[in-house]
């Protein structure tokens, strides 16, 4: 759970595979016992975060450490708790009230324990004004997305990373 909070945390308009990646295989193998939430809460409590991911942004780790802080107070310890757990609005909106956590971020952790949605970065949104789409909210875009994945018999994520990695290549 501590490289999923982590992966939320850290990923937004980083390069993931040279960047966010090896960081969060590091903290894995460093930190084996935060596997759960309750395990990284510990960790965080003894050391520093920014050192163990190698990632000097204040902003970003004080992001993990709120989302760490919710989901524990939330009883939320492992990734099957947080599968369940997204399954409420309420808890999506508490997600939402974690300062450097938006919609993209919410999407994508459920993503990140096996719920497959589909996370709209700068990526997918370039993809789609590319093919001529007008300017959609956040909510509009992912549900073009999710019609078009249904349209072609495709999982949502798996058309969401698929756009995500073409554009990604391209920028």
């Amino acid at each position: 759970m501590g490289a999923v909070i982590c992966d939320a945390s850290f990923q937004a308009r980083r390069k993931y595979a040279s960047t966010i990646l090896p960081r969060l295989l590091q903290l894995q193998a460093a930190w084996p016992d935060a596997v759960t939430v309750r395990g990284f809460q510990a960790r965080l409590a003894t050391d520093d975060l920014a050192v163990a991911m190698n990632f000097n942004s204040p902003g970003r780790v004080a992001t993990a450490h709120a989302l760490t802080h919710l989901l524990a107070a939330r009883g939320v310890d492992t990734r099957d708790d947080l599968r369940a757990w997204l399954d409420h609005q309420d808890n999506r909106a508490a997600l939402r009230a974690v300062q450097g956590v938006g919609p993209k971020t919410v999407d994508y952790i459920g993503n990140l324990v096996g719920r497959s949605r589909v996370a709209v970065d700068v990526h997918l949104y370039r993809f789609a004004e590319d093919a001529g789409l007008p300017k959609l909210s956040y909510e509009q875009l992912r549900a073009v997305y999710e019609e078009v994945a249904e349209a072609l018999g495709h999982d949502d994520a798996a058309l969401e990373h698929a756009v995500w990695r073409f554009k990604s290549q391209a920028a």
